[in-house]
């Protein structure tokens, strides 16, 4: 009887799905955009199923968004520090600790965001920004769109108007070009926006419409200003190095598949379209839309501008940095990626 029941036990087990087999390592991956956000489902889920894949199952990513292992100021410091394995993150909210990648944040360099990341792909494949990232192992590394003024009250139509707006600033480099038009700066990183608009903290953002969109200041922020490269904003994914040195050679591979210039170019492709949608989602709501003809060659703007990009060059080459080579250097690849 007992033999009996063991060969039906065993003949219905046959009959039960196989077990997933368990990933080899899993890792943990930190951001701070929203969970329901676009470039989270587009970019970094995408990302993580693409990885999966490619391993067979062998690499398992867990996503953590919204800052829930560490502050956008600290997400580069916990990859590092292994509080998590990977991370997307804006190098300029960790001040001066990025100062070359930042080159490419300044006015009259970007035309989108696809512009923008092949770019600063280019240029860390350049080996420029080697010494910057010693510390993790950057995957790829994107930009966001231009980004333009979004205001409460004032409509800004020249520089002049914005003498005296508290206005949110995202990097040092922006601070730089506010300070030179007259505003008062405020650093925060943009999920720290909403709430500081809302309580009247601040007068205003500098942002790109896909930030407007995804961090919902569209609705408290009627006023817009288009400078067309006024700025851009870098961005890297990188992983812990210690956590990438410990994989065995066929997943590493993986890994490295899934690095470069492909994944630079649908990030940049993925902030694109949330711009256009960002900037509609303005227009449906009868916001008043002021665009600067001309941009940052605009006569008004133009010598505000140069001058802040002077200042920012003369600064890191008297720390010894070659910045002027660097910018060069952006230049180039700025010419090369519109053609």
């Amino acid at each position: 009887m007992k033999k009996t029941l063991l060969s039906l036990a065993l003949a219905a087990s046959s009959l039960l799905p196989l077990t997933t087999q368990a990933a080899d390592v899993t890792l943990r991956f930190a951001h701070f955009f929203p969970p329901v956000a676009t470039q989270s489902k587009d970019i970094f889920q995408a990302w993580a199923d693409k990885v999966k894949e490619e391993s067979d199952g062998r690499i398992a990513v867990e996503l953590y968004p919204a800052s829930t292992l560490a502050k956008p100021p600290a997400l580069y410091d916990a990859v590092r520090d292994r509080i998590a394995d990977m991370t997307a993150t804006v190098p300029g909210y960790t001040a001066n600790r990025f100062p070359l990648t930042q080159i490419v944040e300044l006015p009259g360099i970007v035309k989108n965001a696809a512009h923008g990341s092949c770019v600063l792909q280019g240029l860390y494949e350049s080996g420029a920004l080697d010494k910057e990232y010693r510390e993790t192992r950057p995957l790829f590394l994107f930009t966001h769109g231009q980004g333009h003024l979004h205001t409460t009250e004032k409509l800004v139509k020249s520089p002049g108007d914005l003498k005296g707006l508290r206005i949110r600033r995202p990097s040092p480099v922006v601070a730089t070009l506010l300070e030179g038009l007259g505003a008062q700066p405020v650093g925060m990183p943009a999920p720290e926006a909403y709430e500081s608009v809302q309580k009247g903290v601040i007068d205003g953002v500098s942002l790109p419409w896909e930030g407007q969109l995804v961090f919902r200041i569209n609705e408290l922020t009627p006023k817009h200003t288009e400078v067309g490269g006024l700025y851009t904003l870098a961005f890297v994914v990188t992983m812990n190095k210690d956590v990438y040195e410990g994989l065995p050679d066929d997943l590493k591979k993986v890994i490295d598949d899934n690095s470069g210039k492909a994944w630079a170019e649908l990030s940049g492709k993925v902030f694109d379209e949330l711009d256009a949608k960002g900037r509609e989602q303005a227009v449906a709501a009868g916001h008043e839309i002021h665009t600067v003809e001309g941009g940052a060659e605009n006569p008004e703007w133009k010598p505000i501008l140069d001058q802040a990009t002077e200042s920012y060059l003369a600064e890191l080459e008297g720390k010894g940095l070659p910045a002027r080579d660097v910018y060069q250097r952006v230049q180039e690849l700025a010419a090369s990626c519109s053609e």
